[in-house]
């Protein structure tokens, strides 16, 4: 029986719930990992006594600090959702990160800056859960002919959640000062967890509130019928793949681009455009609305495409990849050259270069899921722990390159070489990535053993 022929249970199942809380825990994990950037900016307000008198050296340490911890979990919590299931791990990670979100506010006051180090670390290491987790379940739960559009609006959740924070925060900060940001942020996400607690499950086989037609018909799309068994991870065949490496390399280049745009684009709008954008809020949030917005039509599509067959599942992966590396690398060239002053050009650009990032979402994002489902977890631990490795290098070397930062020479030339590194990273993808199923994603049965039997074969 074809997938198309199965039941797919209800118009908006639990495989919808499932999707709605992972994307409401991406946009909680990302305001949590950004409202320190805007926070601080109150936290230093020399008008106000009370403020805490921080170098901006001491100010950069305290922002870096979450990514110390961040690269540390990022394969271990990629095999530990493979054993334990991506619903304990991503449930403990929003917990965690709520809790000392709340104590943030008590740390600053009675530790200082390194108590306040130390939030952030703690922070950043259960958040090296997310994106192992995240794959995990969508490799359990979501179907793979709608996989780009629920993948698409999960992760679109970071960007949303950036944009609401850094919008948000200076309303908050304002009215209720700026303790009041954390405190939001914490309570929100103990509320998430108690609904997700309830309301999750780590697999269709494990949910309790799931139909028969709809768990079939997940379980038939991603070919996981029959006994539900703990595959050990294929370690040198992974590292051996040339696909896979190829996907590792293109997770590289987008990061190298994208954070060298997000810590240095605000020192080129203020010192050579002459736009203070850290200034205004709703100004910051545009780029990442912008790509939130346009990860959409990108998951849709290609969806769309997948769906009547006009390309395959690697084709459609790679033109939506496409869009959103050498769509970028153009449109930073464009940036490089817009004139001092021109604010409504320069955040045009900006805001263009940002938003078609999106591409990603729908393209590489979903490449270890379609490659390896079983161990898509764990793939995206790897991919994310040598990618976060160059978001740390990538403003050194910006900064190496930067003598002076007022010369828009100086400025052309770390957007060259990061359009370039877009380009060449997503060439190689091109030509050696793929998005067919691997053949060590299924173990043989002799390998493993049976471990538990929640569902039944179609016959």
């Amino acid at each position: 029986m074809g997938v198309e022929e199965l039941k797919k249970g209800p118009m908006l199942g639990v495989r919808h719930l499932q999707a709605l809380m992972l994307f409401f825990s991406i946009v909680l994990a990302f305001a949590m990992r950004v409202n320190v950037s805007m926070a601080i900016v109150a936290m230093t307000d020399k008008d106000d006594e009370n403020s805490f008198d921080w170098s901006m050296q001491t100010q950069s340490v305290i922002l870096s600090s979450f990514f110390w911890g961040y690269v540390v979990l990022q394969i271990p919590s990629g095999e530990a959702a493979a054993k334990f299931g991506g619903k304990i791990l991503m449930t403990g990670c929003i917990a965690i990160n709520s809790a000392v979100t709340l104590l943030i506010p008590i740390a600053a006051y009675y530790g200082g800056w390194k108590a306040l180090c130390a939030c952030r670390v703690i922070q950043g290491l259960s958040q090296g859960c997310v994106y192992p987790s995240m794959h995990n379940l969508i490799g359990k739960w979501v179907p793979l002919e709608e996989k780009s559009r629920l993948g698409t609006m999960i992760y679109g959740g970071a960007q949303l959640g950036t944009a609401l924070q850094l919008m948000a925060s200076g309303f908050i900060a304002e009215y209720w000062g700026w303790p009041a940001i954390f405190y939001v942020n914490g309570t929100l996400g103990a509320i998430w967890v108690v609904f997700y607690v309830f309301l999750g499950s780590a697999s269709p086989a494990d949910s309790k509130m799931i139909g028969e037609d709809e768990k079939r018909y997940i379980q038939t799309s991603l070919g996981q019928l029959g006994a539900q068994r703990k595959l050990k991870t294929p370690w040198k065949k992974i590292a051996t793949s040339l696909s896979f490496i190829s996907l590792i390399i293109m997770h590289c280049g987008h990061n190298w681009g994208f954070w060298t745009l997000m810590t240095e684009m605000p020192s080129y709008m203020k010192q050579v455009l002459g736009v203070d954008i850290k200034s205004n809020g709703v100004m910051s949030a545009l780029p990442y609305l912008a790509m939130y917005t346009l990860s959409f039509p990108f998951g849709f599509l290609s969806d769309y495409a997948l769906k009547k067959k006009w390309v395959t599942i690697s084709t459609c992966r790679k033109l939506s990849n496409s869009f959103g590396e050498y769509g970028p690398a153009l449109a930073l060239i464009g940036l490089s050259y817009v004139p001092a002053g021109d604010v409504t050009l320069a955040v045009t650009m900006l805001t263009l270069v940002v938003g078609l990032n999106a591409g990603h979402i729908s393209g590489y994002m979903l490449v270890h899921i379609d490659m390896a489902p079983n161990f898509a977890g764990t793939m995206m631990g790897i991919t994310n722990c040598f990618a976060n490795i160059i978001s740390i290098i990538a403003p050194l070397a910006a900064g190496l390159i930067l003598q002076d930062e007022t010369d828009p020479v100086q400025w052309r030339t770390v957007f060259y070489l990061s359009s370039a590194i877009y380009v060449v990273s997503n060439t190689f993808f091109i030509i050696f990535g793929t998005s067919e199923r691997q053949p060590w994603n299924e173990v043989p049965d002799d390998d493993v053993p049976e471990i538990q039997n929640k569902s039944e074969k179609v016959v």
